[in-house]
């Protein structure tokens, strides 16, 4: 993304903070939620939302699904073995799928290893545990999905520069208002939330558009995130290294990182 893309992602999160007196009020179900987004729209334009992401605003439903998800999460609490039976089957197996897929396209993984740092294996794994390699990106409203949870009191402060992010992604045609994802507004084929998807969105394709439910995009888009957290090219990411500890930043479960590390060492 530009330089001048980027300031423009953090002037409207700036400009969202700087202005109290538009905050919309926070509700705890759907009793407040048409008056929500009626304040939302008047904070959301102040801050430079054009008409289509106000209209995708306007057509969003309130997300039951959404609210259900986050309120009974229990966190990743398996131990290794178990978390690999049931996520992956095996880790053979898993890195087999993950190989067969790297052979099909590996001069295009070789040159997001050249120009980010990142090895095949490593994307190929997180594409692997997100979506099953782009099979199940979600089936939950994008837009509704983020607004419900920006509008949820629990955890409106972490999730309304998300969904601020989100209709601009829609003004700028980068997200279509019907378009479905994970359940907390995660996106495309390695499930970005719509704020990183606007700050480390790359377009492999040339296209002129990052399009992160095209799998090109999401993979250079993966690549670009995972080296400006620090990704560090051609060193070890086994447990214990400066890389896995960047895996934390995509994931911070533990067994998940773990996972992911094992994986991408077998891919090849």
């Amino acid at each position: 993304m530009s330089r001048a893309t980027l300031l423009r992602v953090v002037a409207l999160v700036a400009a969202c903070a700087a202005t109290p007196a538009l905050a919309a009020q926070c509700g705890n179900d759907a009793s407040g939620w048409e008056r929500w987004k009626g304040q939302f729209a008047q904070e959301a334009a102040a801050v430079g939302i054009g008409q289509p992401g106000l209209q995708a605003l306007g057509g969003a439903r309130y997300s039951t699904r959404t609210i259900a998800a986050d309120r009974n999460q229990k966190g990743v609490r398996y131990a290794l073995n178990d978390f690999i039976r049931i996520r992956l089957g095996s880790i053979d197996g898993f890195a087999a799928q993950a190989t067969n897929r790297l052979n099909q396209n590996r001069a295009f993984f070789n040159s997001l290893e050249q120009r980010y740092g990142v090895p095949a294996g490593i994307l190929l794994a997180i594409h692997g545990m997100e979506t099953g390699f782009g099979r199940n990106m979600g089936s939950e409203n994008v837009v509704s999905s983020i607004l419900t949870v920006a509008y949820d009191c629990r955890r409106s402060d972490f999730f309304t520069p998300h969904a601020l992010a989100a209709l601009q992604m829609v003004d700028r045609g980068m997200l279509s208002p019907g378009q479905n994802g994970a359940a907390h507004g995660e996106l495309g084929h390695t499930q970005f939330l719509p704020g990183n998807a606007l700050r480390y969105g790359q377009d492999a394709t040339g296209d002129g558009r990052v399009d992160f439910y095209n799998m090109a995009d999401a993979m250079a888009s993966t690549a670009n995130f995972l080296r400006q957290k620090g990704w560090q090219p051609g060193q070890p990411f086994n447990e214990g290294t400066a890389n896995f500890r960047v895996l934390n930043e995509w994931n911070a479960a533990t067994v998940y990182q773990q996972a992911i590390a094992l994986s991408a060492a077998k891919i090849r």
